[in-house]
């Protein structure tokens, strides 16, 4: 299989606005648009794409959509990424939906409804659909129950896992114990350690810190690029310098192509680097999953950073 992603599945709703509202206020808005989303199918789609042409059966994808249009529709869309879906279950409960809004400067902001993302329990997963994975990708956008058990599935079954820990929220010591790779943002970083790093020194600080909880970290910085942390030492990643537009799923794009990375045997540093220039390539269109980058792009651009 390669790579295993348990995580969530959304309808995006975007909206574009000058600026983001204050408490109370009341903003005009473009047109809404609908795009496929959820951190789980944007993370598998962006690890196919780079995966390139043929990733059939590469990628497999686990999670649960409601029985409506919506649900259908995100099943379907995936299946055109060439990515198993048979464990994408349709169940009684509504589809996930995401709320963004994303002003002129490209920044967003974004509520979740899970929907049938938190009905995906631990009991639910099963070590035959992590037998043959190796390198499992996983998000806390599901319930972390069944986080902890698909990072259980995982290391039993051999394979890196990578947790993306995001949104942020307290995680307990049994799941560190059970991850191998540690991805999270600026925010995520100051959420679990409640520093926030105003600098890359204070981040790489901050990466070796937590890096004496799991083997290796990742805190990416936007626009200033990364920093990595792990057995292989600490080090800085810049960005890719691109003409931005919307930064919707450029953590997506960042995992993705890490995770493709790390499957085909790439040290820490160089996935770092293929993660960050996926990650700014996702800035410079439109929406979350029809701006993941495919994997000539982001070869190509390797040599800039």
């Amino acid at each position: 299989m390669g790579i295993v992603v348990v995580g969530s599945l959304n309808m995006d709703l975007v909206v574009r606005v000058k600026r983001h509202p204050r408490a109370g206020e009341t903003l005009l808005g473009s047109d809404y648009e609908t795009h496929f989303g959820g951190k789980g199918a944007n993370q598998a789609v962006a690890a196919s794409r780079m995966l390139g042409r043929p990733a059939k059966a590469k990628v497999r994808m686990i999670g649960r959509v409601g029985q409506d249009e919506f649900g259908q529709q995100l099943r379907n869309a995936l299946k055109r990424e060439c990515i198993n879906v048979h464990a994408v279950l349709p169940i009684p409960a509504p589809t996930g939906v995401a709320f963004i809004a994303v002003d002129e400067n490209g920044e967003n902001t974004i509520i979740v409804s899970p929907g049938a993302n938190h009905r995906l329990r631990p009991e639910n997963l099963t070590p035959a659909e992590f037998e043959d994975a190796r390198v499992v990708v996983l998000q806390l956008e599901i319930p972390l129950d069944t986080v902890r058990r698909a990072a259980e599935l995982g290391r039993q079954a051999g394979a890196t896992v990578i947790l993306n820990a995001a949104p942020v929220q307290k995680l307990p010591e049994k799941l560190f114990e059970q991850v191998d790779l540690l991805v999270l943002n600026e925010n995520e970083a100051q959420g679990l350690t409640g520093v926030a790093p105003a600098s890359v020194e204070q981040a790489l600080e901050l990466a070796r810190h937590l890096a004496q909880r799991v083997p290796a970290v990742v805190v990416t910085l936007g626009e200033q690029g990364a920093v990595w942390a792990g057995s292989q030492g600490s080090g800085y990643q810049p960005a890719l310098r691109v003409a931005s537009v919307d930064n919707t799923g450029a953590g997506d794009a960042f995992i993705g192509a890490l995770a493709v990375a790390l499957l085909e045997g790439q040290a820490l540093p160089e996935a770092v680097r293929w993660g960050a220039v996926a990650g700014a390539l996702a800035t410079t269109r439109v929406g979350a999953q029809p701006a993941l980058p495919c994997r000539d792009d982001v070869l190509a651009r390797l040599g800039q950073v």
